[in-house]
C-alpha cells in the first residue's frame, strides 16, 4: 500500500509517498480503505518537530479521514467490512490508502453524508464543539465572535454557534473570504487585515463587548481580543503561533476568562459523544462541512503549504 510518510522533521517537502507493508487489524482495531482524508494545522506543526506532540519517526501523519472498512480486528463489535465510517483517532495515520483506527476511534458516517465531509468532521468540528460548549459554554443571545472564520475549525465554529442561537461576527483575511462567511450564514462578516475591524465589531455590540471569542491566532490577536471583550466574556484560544504581552488588566475589568485548548486533551468518552452529535447533526443536515480544495496524496506537501497561506475557504483533503 502507499502512504505518506516522514523521515526527518522539516518543511513539507519532507513528506514523501512511499509503499510501506500491508496493514492488518489486532484485536480492537479496525481498517479503514480511505476515500477522503481531512489535513489540519495541527499535523503542519507537529511535522516540523517543533510542536509539542512528537511523534518517533518515521510516521505517517493524520488522524482524520474517512472511507470503507475493510478488516476488523478480534473483539470489534461496532463495525464489518463494508460499513461507511469516518475516522477521528488512528494508530497508523490516515495519510495513506489504509489507516488502522482504535475501534473507539470510528464512527458510522451517515448515509447522507460525502466521503468529504466525513473527513472534514474529526478535528474542525470536533474542536468547534467543544470551544463553544465545553470551554466557553456559549448561550442563545450572546454575541460570538470567530477570529478566522473561513478554515477548517472556523467555519465549523460558525454553524455552530448559530445553532446555539448567538448572533455571530466572522472574520475573514480577504474579500472572497467575507463572502464565504455571508454564504455560511455568519451575521456579520468583517476583514481581519482591516486595522478598525476591532472596532467595528465592538460597534456591533453597541458597546457591550463581544461575549465569546474563538481565536485562532492569539499571539497576533489577543490582546486586543481583551479589550473588546465584554462583562464576564470569555475567550478560548484554538491557534497560536508565538508570543503576545497582555495587560491582565483588560481581562480584570470585565471578569473575563481566557481558555486554552488542545482537542488531544479532551477526555475519551467525552469525545465519543462530541461525535455521537455532530453525526446526528451531519445526517440531519443542521451542519454543512465545507470543501475548500481536494489534493491528490502524492501531493500532500502542497496541501500543508494551503493551510498556512491566507485566504483559506472550508476545509482542505486528500484523495488516495
Amino acid at each position: 500500500m502507499k502512504a505518506i510518510v516522514v523521515e526527518q522533521f522539516g518543511g513539507p517537502e519532507v513528506m514523501r509517498l512511499k509503499e510501506i507493508p500491508e496493514l492488518r487489524p489486532d484485536a480492537g482495531q479496525v481498517l479503514v480503505e480511505m476515500k477522503s482524508v481531512g489535513v489540519n494545522p495541527v499535523e503542519a506543526y507537529v511535522r516540523t518537530g517543533t510542536y509539542t506532540r512528537k511523534p518517533r519517526l518515521p510516521y505517517t501523519p493524520g488522524t482524520d479521514g474517512a472511507g470503507i472498512v475493510k478488516a476488523v480486528g478480534a473483539g470489534v463489535k461496532k463495525f464489518k467490512p463494508g460499513d461507511r465510517v469516518y475516522t477521528f483517532q488512528s494508530i497508523s495515520g490516515t495519510y495513506g490508502q489504509f489507516a488502522l483506527c482504535p475501534e473507539n476511534g470510528v464512527h458510522k458516517l451517515p448515509k447522507n453524508a460525502s466521503f468529504n465531509q466525513g473527513a472534514a468532521l474529526g478535528v474542525p468540528f470536533a474542536t468547534a464543539y467543544a470551544a463553544l460548549f465545553l470551554k466557553a459554554k456559549v448561550k442563545a443571545g450572546e454575541t460570538v465572535l470567530v477570529h478566522g472564520a473561513t478554515g477548517g475549525v472556523g467555519h465549523a465554529a460558525v454553524q455552530y454557534a448559530k445553532l446555539a442561537g448567538a448572533k455571530v461576527i466572522g472574520t475573514a483575511g480577504t474579500p472572497e473570504g467575507e463572502k464565504f462567511l455571508q454564504q455560511i450564514h455568519s451575521d456579520f462578516a468583517l476583514n481581519h487585515a482591516d486595522p478598525e475591524h476591532f472596532k467595528k465589531a465592538m460597534d456591533i455590540t453597541g458597546g457591550k463587548g463581544v461575549d465569546v471569542i474563538v481565536e485562532f491566532l492569539a499571539n497576533a490577536n489577543l490582546a486586543e481580543d481583551l479589550k473588546i471583550l465584554g462583562m464576564r466574556g470569555r475567550i478560548v484560544v484554538v491557534g497560536n503561533r508565538g508570543a503576545i504581552e497582555i495587560n491582565p488588566r483588560d481581562l480584570m475589568a470585565k471578569d473575563g476568562v481566557i481558555f486554552g485548548m488542545v482537542l488531544f486533551n479532551t477526555e475519551p468518552g467525552q469525545l465519543r459523544g462530541i461525535h455521537d452529535i455532530l453525526s446526528r447533526d451531519l445526517e440531519k443536515k443542521r451542519i454543512d462541512p465545507v470543501i475548500g480544495r481536494e489534493i491528490r496524496l502524492e501531493d500532500a506537501p502542497e496541501a500543508h503549504e494551503a493551510l498556512m497561506k491566507p485566504g483559506a475557504r472550508g476545509k482542505v483533503v486528500l484523495i488516495p
